[in-house]
């Protein structure tokens, strides 16, 4: 084969570092997006946090701060020998005298409050900061198991007994059931221990009085009657009867047939309605109610709010600390030295100009992506899910010039905090079907209309599938019926012979 030399012309794309840095910002979400700089702070000592400014510039590109409207931000870059360091020099080798008490610049009062000895008059305290502390704050037992073994520690037992009662207590799962047959228990310790089965019995029928009450249950009827021991038919009338009907015929119960129960048990509607009232009074998940799971907060990247007719989409600043490069160490920078620390700064200085002009350019698409989808969806803001519109995201990408690609980056993990809520941006998008009228109708519009349709039926005669998409055919949309089961399940609505109710 004869070797050749060949010139071509051609395009290609190249991600370059600074690319590839803008891509992977523009899909973090907020939280993420300060633990990145906070890692970035920490590595290079060219950026700071600008505590001090107020509100800078957003034309200034040594400052990360977000714009707060839609106009775009200028992105010329400032040289490095232009800036300027405000900060006053410092000698090092001055020998003059310390005083033998230094100026503070705080006071013991301005920290911490002194109650003046002649009143009795409390300090106000902000709600804000009271609730904040006190959902922040752990209680002393905030797992099931080690609630469990804390009462263990208070019972008094024998060794045999505590190690039954340990194996029991590791075989509970988070809802307060025991996951495992006291035969399998007495399995695992009867070669350790030399037991009898009624031994495990004894101790599982102990634990089961701890806190709370019907934890260890092997199912939902032992755990429901487990309960019931702690009233009484002198302040319960209903109970010998929903003792027997959570004994005999809970199958009933949950599937709703009433007519059933009511003929078995032998009791009347206005009885049926009491015992049903009582027996929802009891918790069927005891561990749920130790097993306790912390806030989870979400920070909302902008701000939707309505100014005097017109919807005003703003950049929540506070999302992300505000940075700029540090003039002191900037104006260390010498050109044309070729030295090891001279090249560090400079490249530190480089590294640090592409980090925010990478954070601009994320807050400039946020803010653009954020402003379409407000155009888009106004009816919604306006009239709420009823009025959202059939959106996806070609549709904002055609209209901004941006890949599709880049649009499901920016909606992401993003979150929006409008007058009807806190969503996230993907919330806005939803698939739709056509209209008699040759229109079209959002998901979210239909699942709104279902769920109203469903909180205005009768609870004795309960809407079924078929019957909710025969009244939307009849106002125009067109909806298959196993579509209406779909939207149902996904609201978590059971189904209508689950939603049927006595009274």
């Amino acid at each position: 084969m004869k070797q050749s030399l060949q010139l071509k012309i051609g395009q290609s794309l190249t991600m370059t570092p600074q690319l590839q840095q803008a891509i992977r910002l523009l899909q973090l979400s907020s939280l993420e997006l300060q633990t990145e700089i906070q890692e970035v702070l920490e590595s290079n000592p060219m950026l700071e946090m600008d505590e001090d400014s107020p509100k800078p510039d957003a034309n200034e590109n040594d400052t990360a701060q977000a714009p707060s409207t839609t106009e775009n931000a200028d992105g010329d870059e400032i040289p490095a020998d232009k800036l300027g360091s405000d900060t006053a020099n410092v000698d090092i080798n001055d020998n003059s005298e310390i005083p033998d008490e230094l100026p503070v610049d705080t006071a013991w009062d301005d920290i911490y409050d002194i109650p003046s000895s002649g009143s009795s008059t409390p300090a106000p305290i902000d709600d804000d900061k009271a609730r904040e502390f006190l959902e922040n704050q752990e209680g002393a037992t905030n797992n099931l198991i080690d609630h469990l073994c804390w009462q263990l520690q208070m019972t008094h037992m024998s060794n045999t007994d505590q190690a039954i009662a340990m194996a029991v207590i590791d075989a509970i799962d988070e809802d307060g059931y025991l996951n495992e047959s006291v035969e399998s228990i007495h399995g695992g310790l009867v070669e350790e221990l030399e037991i009898e089965l009624d031994e495990v019995e004894a101790v599982l029928h102990l634990i089961q009085h701890f806190d709370p009450l019907g934890v260890a249950s092997r199912d939902l009827k032992e755990c429901l009657l487990l309960q019931m021991e702690q009233f009484s038919s002198e302040h319960v009338p209903e109970l010998p009867k929903a003792r027997a009907i959570v004994k005999d015929y809970l199958d009933l119960l949950g599937s709703h047939d009433y007519a059933k129960l009511k003929r078995y048990a032998r009791v009347s509607e206005d009885e049926l309605a009491a015992i049903i009232k009582f027996i929802q009074t009891l918790n069927p998940r005891p561990g749920a109610s130790i097993n306790k799971v912390s806030a989870q907060y979400v920070v909302p990247d902008v701000f939707v709010s309505k100014d005097k007719g017109r919807w005003k989409v703003e950049l929540n600043v506070e999302a992300a600390p505000k940075l700029k490069i540090n003039p002191v160490y900037a104006s260390y920078i010498t050109r044309g030295n070729q030295d090891k620390d001279n090249t560090f700064m400079k490249n530190n200085l480089q590294e640090a100009r592409w980090f925010l002009k990478s954070l601009m350019s994320r807050n400039e698409t946020l803010m653009r992506v954020a402003t379409s989808i407000v155009e888009h969806q106004r009816n919604f803001l306006e009239y709420g899910d009823e009025g959202m519109k059939p959106l996806v995201l070609r549709d904002i990408a055609e209209e901004l010039d941006l890949h599709e690609s880049t649009i499901s980056r920016v909606t992401t993990q993003k979150y929006m905090h409008t007058p009807r809520g806190v969503f996230e941006f993907k919330y806005f998008f939803s698939s739709h079907v056509g209209t008699s009228d040759g229109g079209e109708c959002s998901a979210t519009a239909i699942r709104a209309m279902i769920k109203k349709l469903i909180d205005e039926e009768d609870t004795h005669k309960p809407l079924s599938d078929n019957k909710i998409a025969n009244t939307l055919v009849e106002q125009g949309i067109n909806v298959a019926r196993r579509t209406v089961a779909k939207y149902r399940e996904a609201m978590k609505i059971p189904p209508s012979n689950e939603r049927k109710r006595l009274a």
